[in-house]
């Protein structure tokens, strides 16, 4: 009852897991991921268990068709199950049970696969395999697109109400949870694929010091910050510390900003406090 995409950015080799449904916070339980070692999906009559496992198999060194035919094998349950590894190597294994719930199914490739169940028609595996083909997107933007062409060829044929990204980074890392390069869930909305497109349009502008976009997308708290910032990014630099002059009439505030300024997070902010 979700639909689903498991990739490989063919430069960095970042895994990723992009996942859509019509159940209340898909991104708990579907989609798993380790730096270096693979990303997983476990779909239809989900089994946590199989994510956790799965990734074991494939840090171990177990072939990725291995990996998978032994986790089905031990699963008396497995016919109503869906499920998707991709390894770091790129090599892909999929299963789409008999008593997956119709439309179901599955396409991949070397490096990718796109999955799901309970959908509209076959036209939306199609139209989400067509459209991972077709783009050149960094990988989170690339699966959400993918997300976006099954969408917007019928989806789930329930509606929707949560989506789930997740990407790794492509190399083996002895800490591999500060490997994790994007993690957004929206969890319960009208339209989770546009919220999660504006998340993702988010963390871009706090990784890229994006002033503009940020005082447009941050919090209202934040906002006169960033204002602030794009204001002296653009030499206006009175108009900046008017931006500013409320906040700093709060000594946490004040505190909050010259700790910033010294750890220089905050490009033109030292000269905002003089």
């Amino acid at each position: 009852m979700t639909f689903s995409v498991l990739g490989q950015d063919p430069v960095t080799g970042e895994l990723g897991v992009g996942v859509a449904s019509c159940v209340l916070a898909v991104g708990r339980a579907v989609p798993w991921g380790k730096a270096g070692i693979g990303v997983v999906v476990t779909q239809s009559q989900p089994r946590r268990g199989y994510g956790p496992h799965a990734l074991a198999g494939l840090e171990a060194g177990v072939p990725v068709g291995s990996v998978l035919s032994t986790l089905l094998g031990r699963d008396a349950g497995a016919s109503g199950r869906q499920v998707a590894v991709l390894a770091a190597d790129g090599s892909v294994a999929v299963h789409t049970g008999d008593d997956c719930l119709a439309t179901a199914g599955d396409r991949y490739s070397d490096g990718w696969s796109v999955q799901g169940n309970l959908l509209r028609s076959p036209a939306v595996l199609d139209a989400m395999a067509d459209a991972w083909v077709r783009s050149a997107a960094p990988l989170a933007e690339r699966l959400l697109t993918v997300l976006e062409a099954g969408e917007a060829a019928g989806g789930d044929l329930r509606g929707r109400q949560s989506a789930a990204l997740l990407v790794v980074g492509g190399r083996r890392v002895t800490e591999p949870w500060d490997a994790v390069a994007v993690d957004l869930r929206v969890d319960h909305a009208e339209n989770p694929l546009a919220q999660l497109r504006q998340l993702l349009a988010m963390q871009r502008a706090y990784e890229d010091g994006d002033s503009a976009a940020l005082a447009e997308l941050a919090p209202d708290s934040t906002r006169a910050v960033h204002a602030a910032l794009d204001a002296a990014r653009r030499g206006d630099l009175d108009g900046a510390r008017a931006a500013l002059a409320e906040l700093r009439r709060n000594p946490e505030w004040e505190r909050w900003l010259r700790s910033g300024a010294m750890a220089g997070r905050f490009p033109y902010l030292t000269r905002l406090l003089d």
